[in-house]
């Protein structure tokens, strides 16, 4: 589309999603916006005259502008032009934290930020939150990537709290996990003698409301609503489990939050996982914060591989509170392998693609059912729950004790009926583990990654006498079984797996155990689950133990190395031996999803040695 005459020689405006720029030239200028598109690598015309260009490209080399051959005829959007003068201002903020001689944050003396904190907050806060939020304000925008437990919420609000004290946010958009509205709702009220007005979004509009909550599967169905009322008043946007829009502008989470972001006058980021596969995910991250620079910035901290080096140079964008800060006593997870039974190897060995001579007869059905890496997974643990069931929450009726093997049936008949011939290890394992705990009068959190696991694991535990609480994407009432595990003393074990229960919840007062059944690709959901029961608040004599249960020759191998790499990565951006040391799983004596490149490779090469 030209711009009609008299118009700007060049005029530039965000799109429909507000997540790329629309940039559109005069007729007589279109030679030249042809050259300009070739400076920006995510340039694609949209008609003669006309291009969109992401938005996060753009601010990053706005300098390409610099060469436009009539820079007095060019005019920008109001709110675009507002959000690139304020990603310029950031950019020197960051530049300044970069510098090594300005890499410290200012320290607040506790009465400056009792002041900054206004007349109307009562909350106490920690020595180590205090220093989080002098550096948080001193960054504009900003980063908490402080470990579970750590008060990132209080945190968080504390920051707010000086933004409306100095008139610099009226409002406060909270962009979380359903599961963490119980404690955004709990601190508001706490934090505040007057309390904040919230709401929901899922529950009606509220005109009053100061606080407004939205989970990240909502968010780009209230985008246009989300856009009015950040722009009604000076706003303040917090994500909280950040890591869920890692994708960044690929994911339907991450394109959202990109668009919200340049409606916000402060954005501030909340996880404990900043950079669960690697770099790409903490470029996200960062991009959202400070849209143009923080992308770059990360890309060049770790571009040498020199991990330590880009510790040292990302350190002053972020804070983040150590479990070693919090005094927590040590966790030692152990990693326990169990061998496979005879016919649970041979369906296993089957679906990698080395058939036996019975299995041969199902070739093609075994070449349905594996080759991915979810059912390899679902396979490691009990291949049984590869054959559909009457719905997907409908527990194995396990034979106990099982039946001899029968002749003459082909691999694939015996699949079927697996129950009937075979216990898997790790639910053998996963039972002895409660039924320890339970005659120690300890509870046990038990993690699954798959819906009939929880449901099988739930009955042959309920069947053996121990009271059961369950918990995944369709239980009906979590909040009750919740309250059942924590607070019936007969309510030994709580079954659930890290998709659902890994974040947002603390177990830590009732429960010190949990055992792994099998654990996927995701490191952050990994130690997102850990979480739950080592936290602030532990007494400092109480002993943590967590089991992972593993399958030799199978695809847990896979994870476990490709976990010990993630973490080891996430260990030395993040500067924390810690996370180290949850990778390093001491062997136990002998007795999914979220697959990223590297991930791929190393299954394929797990298959390829079958």
């Amino acid at each position: 589309m030209s711009v009609p005459v008299g118009e700007p020689s060049l005029w530039l405006g965000f799109d429909a999603s507000r997540t790329q720029v629309e940039i559109r030239a005069a007729e007589k200028y279109q030679s030249d916006l042809t050259q300009l598109a070739a400076r920006f690598r995510s340039g694609r015309p949209l008609g003669p005259g006309s291009l969109l260009v992401d938005l996060e490209d753009l601010l990053s080399n706005v300098r390409a502008l610099s060469g436009w051959p009539d820079r007095q005829g060019v005019q920008w959007d109001p709110e675009l032009s507002e959000l690139m003068v304020s990603s310029m201002n950031d950019a020197e903020t960051v530049r300044k934290q970069l510098d090594t001689r300005e890499a410290e944050a200012p320290v607040l003396a506790d009465e400056e930020l009792d002041e900054l904190l206004g007349p109307y907050w009562t909350a106490n806060l920690t020595a180590f939150q205090r220093r989080d939020i002098a550096k948080l304000l001193s960054l504009g925008h900003g980063a908490n990537f402080s470990v579970p437990g750590a008060g990132k919420t209080r945190s968080a609000l504390a920051v707010y709290a000086a933004m409306r004290t100095r008139g610099e946010a009226k409002r406060l958009l909270v962009v979380s996990p359903k599961s963490a509205y119980e404690s955004w709702i709990y601190e508001s009220g706490h934090c505040f003698s007057h309390g904040l007005r919230y709401s929901k979004v899922d529950g009606g509009e509220d005109p009053y409301a100061e606080v407004l909550i939205v989970n990240y599967e909502r968010l780009d169905r209230s985008l246009a609503y989300l856009s009015e009322w950040l722009r009604a008043e000076p706003s303040m946007v917090i994500l909280d489990e950040a890591h869920r829009m890692k994708l960044g502008s690929r994911g339907t989470y991450g394109a959202a939050c990109m668009a919200l972001a340049p409606r916000a006058k402060r954005r501030l980021i909340l996880t404990g996982t900043p950079a669960p596969n690697g770099s790409r995910d903490l470029e996200n991250l960062l991009g959202f914060v400070w849209p143009g620079y923080g992308q770059r910035t990360v890309k060049q901290a770790v571009s040498g591989g020199n991990l330590a080096h880009a510790s040292a140079v990302l350190r002053p964008l972020f804070t983040r509170t150590t479990k070693s800060e919090l005094g927590l006593p040590p966790v030692n997870p152990v990693i326990q392998w169990v061998e496979l039974p005879e016919l649970h190897d041979e369906i296993y060995r089957a679906l990698a693609g080395d058939l036996s001579a019975r299995a041969e007869a199902s070739a093609d059905d075994f070449a349905g059912l594996g080759k991915t890496a979810l059912r390899m997974l679902m396979a490691a643990t009990n291949p049984a729950l590869l054959a559909e069931g009457a719905s997907k929450y409908e527990p194995l009726e396990y034979r106990l004790p099982p039946l001899e093997i029968p002749e003459g049936h082909t691999l694939y008949q015996l699949l079927q009926d697996l129950p009937d011939y075979e216990l898997s290890p790790k639910y053998r394992e996963a039972l002895a583990i409660v039924a320890r705990n339970a005659a120690a009068g300890r509870k046990t959190l038990v993690w699954t990654t798959f819906v009939r696991s929880l449901t099988s694991l739930t009955k042959l535990l309920e069947d053996a006498g121990y009271g059961t609480a369950v918990v995944h994407g369709g239980t009906q009432d979590r909040e009750h079984e919740i309250h059942r595990f924590r607070n019936d003393q007969d309510c030994v074990a709580l079954v659930s797996n890290p998709a659902t229960l890994g974040e947002g919840i603390s177990l830590h007062q009732v429960c010190h155990d949990a055992v792994y059944v099998d654990r996927d690709f995701m490191a952050g959901r990994y130690l997102q689950s850990l979480d739950r029961i080592h936290r602030l608040g532990l007494a400092p004599d109480a002993e943590t133990r967590v089991t992972v249960l593993a399958a030799r020759g199978t695809i847990d191998e896979v994870v476990d190395v490709r976990l010990r790499e993630k973490l080891e990565f996430m260990s030395q951006v993040l500067d924390d031996p810690a996370v180290r040391e949850l990778a390093d799983l001491q062997e136990a004596p002998a007795t999914v999803g979220g697959l990223d490149s590297e991930d791929v490779r190393a299954v394929l090469k797990h298959i390829g040695k079958r």
